[in-house]
């Protein structure tokens, strides 16, 4: 019986999030077709989690791995993605969120490489974003990626801030640390997968400050990488149990 991975993210009413998604799919097809690859979203896109369990459920009988294309263990895949799987009514096993991985760091570095940050540049200090959460120890687990992103450069610092309202720094205000410390140059690398409606309010605000902004994570192979990672997980888990 096949083994379903069923990748669920977020979800969003703009389409280059779920384009983002299934792009992963894609990459996680490719690189391990032993899976049969689904995509499902908590909310705004479709089709929605319940709805595929369900469906995957009426079909060979093989195991299900709900695998949360989330950067962090936050309201959605603590409450959202539990509370769906209940609802579906279906038996399934879920991996853990991508977290702070390395490889993830890596293409983060990357972003910022493809807009123009050296890391060699003394002046340079770099903001990055996430979303936020009203789940402080999340909060804390995410920023700690500053450090092994600063590893290794010469830059003036790192500054982690959030684009919600709640969390703190906010973006304004890890800028004015950052310059605090000596950066005469700054960047902004968004701890986000996909553009969306929040990375378009960070984008206005380094377009107004005259600040320059790396791209999202996006469908790299690495986050694909990752995901798989967190999934194999769960099977050997599973083989050991």
């Amino acid at each position: 019986m096949t083994t379903t991975l069923v990748l669920t993210a977020h979800g969003s009413r703009d389409p280059r999030s779920a384009a983002n998604t299934c792009a992963i799919a894609g990459h996680l097809r490719r690189v391990a077709p032993e899976y049969a690859v689904r995509v499902a979203f908590c909310e705004h896109s479709t089709p929605n989690l319940p709805d595929v369990l369900r469906e995957t459920a009426a079909g060979d009988g093989g195991d299900t791995i709900v695998a949360p294309l989330l950067l962090a263990s936050a309201y959605h895949a603590r409450i959202d993605i539990p509370a769906m799987i209940a609802e579906s009514g279906v038996e399934v096993r879920v991996a853990a969120t991508l977290g702070q991985d390395s490889r993830l760091v890596q293409v983060l570095g990357e972003r910022l490489s493809s807009a123009g940050a050296s890391r060699f540049d003394p002046e340079l200090g770099v903001v990055v974003v996430a979303v936020g959460s009203s789940h402080a120890a999340a909060n804390a687990q995410t920023a700690m990626i500053t450090a092994p992103l600063s590893r290794g450069t010469r830059w003036a610092g790192v500054e982690f801030a959030f684009a919600t309202e709640g969390p703190q720094p906010s973006v304004p205000e890890a800028v004015e640390r950052l310059r605090a410390r000596g950066a005469t140059k700054l960047m902004i690398a968004p701890w986000f997968l996909a553009h969306g409606r929040i990375t378009d309010r960070v984008a206005a605000y380094a377009a107004q400050a005259g600040i320059a902004m790396a791209e999202p994570l996006g469908a790299h192979r690495l986050v694909a990488a990752t995901v798989l990672d967190r999934v194999e997980d769960v099977m050997t888990a599973r083989a050991a149990a």
